[in-house]
């Protein structure tokens, strides 16, 4: 492990990641019914489902690899691996523009392999209004065929980072590779209000 550091400010020299064309099977690619994550306010909720609380039938998922904690040591070579690093101010991105998200009728969600517990404290922790999805099991990431990565010192495999918009279950627009990771959400919000 990396010496513990503050995970929200990105270093200048952090690596780009490229296409490599991982992600490029989502397009248009229906989310399979019957897959339920366990979010931070304990709900179920079924990806591919119609969700209630977006009005306008579009969902926004991104995926993260995994938020930081304060004071916890980073996994050796974080900063290294393309699109890694950035989990925190992209969360929080997505937090600070969330009522933008919710005017347009959107609902928002994140998505990681970590678990319900490290989810929900890192959301007390930072005030985050959507929920956090833990997709522990990879049921997701294996019935989309997500990319993702691992490291050595974390016993479960890594979401690539990338975006998801769905419309009622369809994909309608992919964000990969997602970079820089905190301008994220306001990429995905000009989308939306461009492609009413």
């Amino acid at each position: 492990m990396n010496e513990a550091r503050d995970p929200f400010p990105l270093p200048n020299n952090l690596p780009i990641p490229e296409d490599d064309g991982a992600a490029d099977h989502l397009n248009t690619m229906r989310i399979p019914p019957g897959v339920k994550l366990r979010s931070t306010q304990d709900r179920l909720i079924e990806v591919g489902g119609e969700i209630t609380s977006a009005t306008s039938g579009r969902v926004v998922f991104f995926f993260y690899p995994r938020t930081g904690k304060p004071g916890v040591p980073l996994p050796l070579g974080w900063d290294e691996i393309p699109g890694a690093r950035g989990c925190t101010p992209e969360s929080c991105s997505y937090r600070d523009l969330y009522s933008e998200f919710k005017k347009l009728g959107c609902e928002v969600f994140g998505v990681s392999t970590q678990s319900t517990e490290e989810q929900k404290e890192f959301s007390s922790r930072s005030n985050i209004p959507y929920e956090l999805l833990s997709d522990y099991k990879l049921e997701l990431s294996r019935s989309l065929k997500l990319p993702t990565f691992s490291v050595p010192e974390v016993s479960t495999p890594m979401i690539r980072r990338l975006t998801i918009v769905s419309n009622r279950g369809r994909i309608e627009k992919v964000f990969y590779p997602v970079f820089p990771p905190d301008k994220n959400a306001e990429q995905v919000l000009n989308y939306l209000r461009n492609s009413k």
